[in-house]
């Protein structure tokens, strides 16, 4: 498997663009994207476990129930839910971009983000269509990565290339999220193509796999969002042997998909609202990867040990404290801690205690801007990790004034 540019247009028969549709106030920046493949996909989507829900979430819900999709559409800005006329608004968007795609309306995937409460006038969406439509093109991942950000500083892309029965199957993506993030999914938009030859069934369980290991580990805030979504397109470009089962072609496929989320999901992590660096924990010498994930998602999910990150201060209490009320076994006399990044590590805690450690080396693996905790239970054979960022004062800037 290797890494290729090309974000959500690197597999075959993909194209995009972003523009400025005028739902975001600042002409700047792009707030349209769209995705259009050349011909019917296998298509599969995960959503939010929310039980809010934004209205193009139900439109696409019922879009995809036969398991085929053309194109994407989204925009940032506005997050069109929990308004009356959501879902009205949803179906006028995909009517005007399937007449002017020539695709049927039930054959678009929909979703928005931005302020949720606030309508969504759909002329300003169906009027940018036409421009939106004319500038599709081989190279648009960049546009429409752009075009899907709100709070995010960076957009977000990824792609992978792997060899499934001789044939080289491309796998691409690109995603949004900054804020609103926590495992389950959070307030994050993936859109990944593919040219792989898959079943929709096979897709859909490849995204459920994927996502367990991979959105569905991070964490900025706690919060769940209205919008979530992460959905996935077919072409069958590539030439493998369909994938209907999950055999070798199958874990080959899964292999990139997990490449291709895992970065898109790091990243997103990395980029968390107000945050300055990436932290990840992972959990060793667990009884079963279950409880492995559960206590590291407790961790990186830890209000204090993001406070700690942010001031590089070798707080490793906090971080038993996250461990043990996660809801997870563990023996709480058999785990040590350590802090990395760079090459460096400093260990903090042995059999559950507190260790004398330099504290000028603490303060210096803190304070870049990746680091690892390292917790070993030293039982049993299962290890997980999970990603977060820490939590900075502006965080509460961004969030106290979203709206206005």
């Amino acid at each position: 498997m290797k890494e290729v540019a090309g974000g959500c247009c690197a597999a075959k028969g993909f194209s995009a663009s972003g523009v400025h549709a005028g739902v975001r106030r600042n002409t700047s920046k792009k707030d349209l994207a769209l995705i259009f493949a050349d011909l019917d996909c296998t298509a599969a989507a995960l959503y939010t476990t929310n039980l809010v829900q934004a209205a193009p979430l139900h439109v696409t819900k019922r879009n995809l129930a036969g398991g085929t999709a053309r194109a994407v559409i989204a925009n940032s800005g506005n997050a069109n839910a929990c308004t009356p006329d959501g879902e009205e608004t949803a179906r006028e968007i995909c009517a005007a971009l399937a007449k002017e795609l020539a695709v049927r309306p039930d054959e678009i995937i929909i979703n928005s983000t931005g302020v949720i409460g606030v309508p969504l006038p759909a002329g300003i969406v169906t009027d940018a269509i036409p421009a939106l439509v004319k500038g599709l093109s081989r190279d648009g991942s960049d546009a429409a990565a752009a075009a899907i950000m709100t709070t995010d500083t960076c957009d977000k892309q990824a792609a992978a290339q792997v060899e499934i029965a001789g044939k080289t199957v491309t796998v691409g993506g690109i995603a949004k999220g900054s804020g609103m993030i926590h495992p389950n999914m959070a307030t994050m938009l993936a859109f990944i193509t593919t040219d792989a030859a898959i079943t929709s069934e096979m897709l859909h369980a490849a995204l459920r796999e994927s996502n367990r290991v991979t959105y569905s580990r991070i964490s900025v805030d706690g919060d769940t969002s209205t919008n979530d979504m992460l959905a996935a397109l077919a072409s069958g470009l590539a030439g493998n042997p369909p994938i209907g089962q999950k055999d070798d072609g199958y874990r080959a496929f899964l292999e990139a998909l997990n490449h291709v989320n895992g970065k898109l999901a790091r990243s997103i992590a990395r980029d968390g609202e107000g945050a300055t660096k990436l932290v990840s924990c992972l959990v060793r010498g667990a009884d079963s990867e279950e409880c492995a994930e559960k206590l590291a998602k407790g961790v990186i999910s830890s209000s204090l040990v993001k406070a700690m990150m942010y001031g590089a201060d070798a707080n490793f209490g906090r971080v038993l404290c996250a461990l043990g009320y996660s809801g997870a076994p563990f023996d709480p006399r058999r785990v040590d801690v350590s802090f990395l990044s760079s090459g460096e590590s400093v260990a903090v805690c042995k059999d559950g205690m507190g260790l004398p450690f330099d504290e000028i080396l603490a303060r210096r693996v803190l304070s870049r801007d990746e680091v690892q905790i390292l917790v070993d239970l030293r039982g049993g054979a299962f290890e997980a990790e999970a990603f977060g960022c820490d939590l900075t004062e502006k965080y509460v800037e961004i969030n106290g004034a979203y709206r206005t």
